[in-house]
């Protein structure tokens, strides 16, 4: 009776009433009137229902990785009349201008994308989770968006890639998983309708070494993003991620295909879009920056689940796009879930999207980033670490072809600072007068109050709740520090879960890493770990950020003093040093004290020396003879004095 409507369910029982208590019918008669009338009711039902489920659309998601919006339908003259598949989505349905993810990375967008909140709030946030001992459970009450939509009556399918950062039931999520792309069983999935399927396409990420070469792109024709090397290796780059679009555009363009021979086109949703920006240039994919999170989003369909063709510039973030598959589907959009319907008659336009960076890989950052019509907004929690730290694609031409031009000073000046540079703790755009964000506004005073604003508006983002606020567990550092193919990690959160055999506190795997001897007992700071810039090294608050380019910690003696420090040393006293050799430059002329920091609680001046202004050489200096049976050295600490607004460059310390 539960499949009776509220107007159905009171007039079967009336009339069921009415055959029980007719004392003129016989009980036989009675009876089959009785199983006739129930018969009718259940055809009538099934009627209905099977008309709803006719009614409920079909709902495809290509899903493409590693993919920026360089196609002809977004405007792109190289690629124009290159991509004519997903030009045709665009033509037939809406194409979003100002879509947004929620990470600029595959696992925390996806994962974001079927929980339908952002993955900082469900510790989803840490790239390629789940994977070692440590394993992720969502809350009791989120359900992922293929299983509500499965328990409505959805088969539910997924080609491809799932790379979720938490448990999951497959049996619960999807009625078919297959993990090639290619391994679509249209016939199969024609017979189970409707169907909400995902299918991952090879996007940015396509070899196109095999690529026809008269459909390839001429690298002299293309523009490098300015925040790049503008050199023929880069150009080459540019090129291949238009052609690995254009090869996505053919495999689209066979899926597309199969609707139609298998009579799906029809009442088939099917949206487009991207998990994050090109995946070979350096700061798009893994940054959330426009290229890293500004993606293509195409949504095409029949009336009246989508609108007439047309191009929307609102700001979208690409949560919107689960609740809306909700809403196609006639499910209530949950109360966790963080999107809006795109096509709601009520539709309040969002005046910012939000985003988060955390663990990508080994390579250990926190950055949280704001997006409103005209700025981006971005705050970095570790400043200790430059942009270009250490990362999977360290391997790579061109990522070797940036260190090159760093260390060899031919980098401009601006990729210089964005690269290289001190980690600043904010940063603010104007995108819409610099995409490519080149142009840090966040010091600029005209700025001030829309940065304010900025400010305020993620503040009250990230207290809603983000679990990066604090570290990944032990034994999930300890997995994820070694041993897999994308690298190892240098970042000093692996420091605590590894062992220091030498004492002069940098582990032994740090040291091995970073070409050092894990036994030697040196003191040897160079400051050139992209990962860990200081080495160890803190100043005081009033210092500020005290690592300036790679290679180098920087700062100004605003007062005319400062103070450095090392601790977590230990070197027993036939290991003292005899000398120090520090290379340094000073603005004005400045002392320099070195200070051990014995176990004992005892500090003792090791050595002093003066740094005159504009000096490029190496300073040694000899250490005052220590007591071999002293305590343990366990601490350096550097005092400097100069005239107030020096500015103070150390490029290494190294004891003898």
């Amino acid at each position: 009776m539960e499949l009776l409507s509220e107007i159905e369910r009171p007039m079967f029982f009336h009339l069921l009433n009415r055959i029980e208590h007719t004392r003129r019918v016989d009980y036989p008669i009675r009876f089959f009137a009785a199983l006739t009338l129930m018969a009718l009711f259940n055809i009538s039902v099934s009627c209905q229902l099977e008309a709803q489920e006719k009614e409920r659309p079909n709902i495809l998601w290509i899903f493409a990785e590693d993919t920026s919006p360089w196609m002809g339908c977004y405007g792109d003259p190289i690629n124009s009349g290159k991509t004519p598949n997903i030009d045709s989505l665009a033509n037939k349905g809406i194409r979003f201008s100002r879509a947004f993810l929620p990470a600029p990375v595959c696992s925390a967008c996806r994962s974001a994308l079927m929980a339908g909140q952002n993955q900082i709030r469900i510790n989803a946030h840490e790239h390629r989770s789940s994977r070692g001992p440590v394993q992720i459970h969502l809350p009791d009450h989120i359900e992922l968006l293929p299983q509500l939509l499965k328990k409505s009556g959805y088969f539910t399918f997924n080609a491809g890639k799932t790379d979720y950062n938490f448990q999951w039931n497959q049996d619960e999520v999807y009625s078919l998983l297959r993990n090639s792309r290619q391994d679509v069983p249209w016939s199969e999935i024609k017979n189970h309708q409707p169907f909400f399927g995902q299918i991952q396409t090879a996007g940015g990420k396509n070899n196109t070494v095999k690529f026809p070469s008269d459909r390839k792109t001429d690298p002299s024709s293309v523009t490098v993003p300015p925040e790049y090397p503008q050199n023929p290796l880069y150009r080459e780059v540019v090129a291949q991620h238009y052609d690995a679009i254009r090869k996505d555009d053919d495999f689209i363009g066979t899926i597309l295909n199969n609707l139609e021979k298998n009579g799906l086109a029809k009442n088939t949703i099917v949206v487009y879009f991207s998990d994050h920006g090109a995946n070979n240039l350096v700061r798009h994919k893994q940054m959330p920056t426009e290229g890293g999170l500004h993606v293509p989003f195409i949504i095409c369909g029949p009336d009246p689940h989508v609108p007439a063709s047309s191009v929307r510039d609102d700001l979208v973030n690409l949560l919107d796009l689960s609740a809306t598959t909700l809403h196609w589907a006639g499910i209530e959009i949950p109360r966790w879930h963080e999107g809006q319907n795109l096509f709601a008659e009520k539709l309040v336009p969002r005046n910012e999207v939000f985003a988060a960076k955390d663990r990508l890989d080994h390579t250990i950052d926190r950055v949280r980033s704001v997006r409103s019509s005209r700025y981006r907004y971005t705050r970095n929690f570790k400043t200790d670490r430059i942009l270009l730290q250490p990362q999977y694609r360290d391997s790579k031409d061109y990522v070797i072809n940036l260190r090159q031009l760093y260390s060899s000073g031919k980098l401009s000046e601006p990729l210089k600072d964005i690269y290289f540079g001190e980690r600043p703790a904010e940063e603010f755009y104007d995108v819409q007068a610099d995409p490519s964000q080149l142009n840090n506004l966040a010091t600029d005073p005209a700025h001030h109050k829309e940065l304010e604003r900025h400010r305020q508006l993620l503040d009250e983002w990230i207290a809603k709740g983000d679990a990066g606020i604090t570290e990944e567990p032990l034994d999930e550092l300890r997995y994820q520090a070694n041993g897999h193919k994308w690298g190892e990690g240098v970042n000093p959160e692996y420091e605590i879960v590894r062992k220091d055999s030498d004492g002069d506190g940098l582990s032994d795997d740090w040291e091995r890493i970073n070409s050092r001897d894990p036994q030697d007992r040196r003191l040897m700071f160079l400051f050139n770990c992209g990962g860990w810039q200081t080495d160890g090294w803190t100043g005081e608050t009033k210092l500020g950020n005290i690592c300036g380019y790679l290679g180098s910690l920087e700062f100004e003696l605003a007062d005319g003093e400062g103070i450095l420090r090392r601790e977590n040393l230990n070197i027993s006293g036939d290991h003292y040093p005899k000398a120090w050799t520090i290379r340094a430059k000073v603005s004005q002329k400045t002392n320099v004290q070195i200070d051990a920091l014995l176990l004992d609680g005892t500090k003792l001046p090791m050595a002093s020396t003066l740094i005159e202004a504009g000096n490029q050489k190496p300073i040694t200096i000899a250490c005052s003879p220590l007591d071999q049976t002293a305590s343990p050295l366990v601490g350096l600490e550097l005092q400097l004095r100069a005239d107030p607004k020096t500015r103070v460059e150390i490029d290494s310390l190294v004891a003898d």
